[in-house]
This record gives structure tokens, sequence and C-alpha cells, in this order.
């Protein structure tokens, strides 16, 4: 699958957040590193539909996945760095059907769907309950299944360790290295990346950088260095 940028330019409030940039997307695994304001979270937002450029377009294989908001959902999954942002309904069955209903299945199929992947991931007990008794780390993983209820080809994590502790992190990294999808990780952490193929690096809405691990972040690192210093 390749996710392409054609010239996409974006400004938040009359402020240019992205662009213009041009890009294609192929890689397993890929990386998008910058600090806080670079424009991660935007690219982020352009890359799943979620809000239209002011100029130009993303596709998903051809289809402009602001305006086809069905190829969008068939083909890039979305985990926010903060859960309770994401997870909309108050039980589990529910939240993971949502999407599911959204791609056209009727409640029913949708619901049943969303057990057998329940049951993939040893989670049948969770069905029932109250999205918010589970933990941080358990909210986390409920939006990846219910992610993975709608079998995209890619997912997209924005900042995924955030607030999580040591063991629940290791736990939510396994199952991201797991993943057969292709995986795009935004993150300000280049220790995350290892094993990726191709790192991204965004500083004031435009790329800085944009290549192999080992080229893109020691320069990064070097510059981080550089700015602390100051």
């Amino acid at each position: 699958m390749t996710l392409r940028f054609e010239h996409v330019s974006l400004s938040i409030e009359g402020r240019a957040v992205i662009g213009p940039i041009s890009l294609s997307l192929s890689e397993r695994r890929i990386g998008v590193v910058g600090v806080n304001g670079a424009g991660k979270s935007s690219f982020m937002r352009l890359m799943a539909g979620l809000v239209k450029p002011d100029v130009g377009r993303v596709l998903l294989d051809g289809a402009d996945v602001y305006a086809d908001r069905k190829a969008a959902l068939r083909g890039i999954g979305v985990i926010f760095q903060n859960p309770d942002h994401q997870i909309l309904f108050p039980t589990v069955i529910e939240e993971m059907a949502f999407g599911l209903q959204q791609m056209g299945a009727d409640k029913a199929s949708a619901q049943d769907q969303a057990r057998a992947v329940l049951r993939d991931h040893g989670r049948d007990t969770w069905a029932e309950r109250n999205c918010h008794t589970l933990s941080g780390g358990q909210r986390h993983f409920l939006c990846l299944m219910a992610v993975l209820a709608m079998a995209p080809s890619m997912i997209v994590f924005d900042e995924p360790y955030a607030g999580l502790d040591i063991p629940t992190s290791a736990q939510l990294h396994r199952a991201i290295e797991a993943l057969d999808q292709q995986v795009v990780m935004i993150t300000h952490d280049p220790r995350l990346l290892d094993g990726f193929d191709r790192v991204i690096w965004l500083d004031a809405g435009n790329i800085a950088q944009d290549g192999p691990p080992a080229e893109v972040l020691p320069v990064f690192e070097r510059e981080m260095a550089r700015r602390a210093a100051c």
C-alpha cells in the first residue's frame, strides 16, 4: 500500500503547520520524528483523512483519504496518544463494533466480529466491561484491537507509549512489533525506531530530512542536543 502526499499544505487559524510537502510512504516500518509543535500530529491527521489540506491531496492507493472516508477506514487505522480521546462508547464491545459499523456492517455482525477479535487476543471477558474501568495500558490495547477489527493495511501510532509504565510499554511494544500491517510511528524518541526502514524528520511543518534511520537519526539527535544547549 502506498500513501502519497501531493503538494500538501495545511494551516490552522491562519498559521501554516504543514508544507508544502510531497512524498510517498510505502515502507513496512516508518518513523516520524520532531519536537513538540513540529507538525507531527497534523501530519498524522492528514494521513488518516481527518482534516482537509488547504492545498493538495493525500491519496491512499489512488483514493483521496479525506473525500473517500470508507477507503480511509479500510486502509488506515489510527492510535491516538491519549486513548480517552479515541474511546467514544461506554462498553468495550460497543467501542470495538463502532468502526465496523462505519464500514457498513450491521450491529449484530459488527459485534460478532468484535468478539472474535477479543477471543483472538485472549480478552473475551472484556466485552461487557465499561471502558473506563480499564487501566491506561488496557485502554491503549482496546484502541489497538478496535483498529485491528477493521483490518486496515496501515496503522499510525501517535506517541503510543506516552504515560505508560515500563511493563505496559513493553507489552504494547511487542504487540506493535508483531503486526503484519505497515506501521507509521510518530514519536519524539528515536530509540523507539530501532529496526525501522525509514525515518522522516519534521521541523516547523516541513521535511528536514528523510531516509534510512542510520542517516537521519544521528543528525536529528545532534540537532536536538544543540537546541537543548542553547
